[in-house]
């Protein structure tokens, strides 16, 4: 995603999710509703961090980039110039993933 008009605030990070798996290990081809939603997504905006109490700013652990996994229910997700993606705090992600 190119040219993303948003940036996130604070310790906020912007993920455009990965697509949800259509089909099953055993080939069995799922409709919408049940298909998971996604955990996985790849970061697209990073926000400056935290601001702390000493009035300097926490480095974020993840970069644009990035490909990470976060909580089920985390963040809120939004719509932005046609893409579906989800605004979530740093914390609310579990793990980087590494390739």
């Amino acid at each position: 995603m190119k040219n993303l008009k948003i940036r996130p605030l604070d310790d906020r990070v912007v993920v455009e999710p990965v697509e949800a798996e259509e089909r099953t290990a055993g080939g069995i081809v799922l409709p919408d509703s049940a298909k998971e939603k996604p955990q996985r997504g790849h970061v697209v905006a990073v926000g400056s961090g935290k601001l702390l109490e000493s009035g300097q700013r926490a480095v974020l652990s993840v970069s644009i980039g990035d490909e990470v996994i976060y909580g089920k229910y985390s963040g809120s997700d939004i719509e932005i110039d046609g893409h579906e993606v989800k605004i979530l705090r740093e914390s609310d992600i579990l793990a980087k993933v590494m390739n």
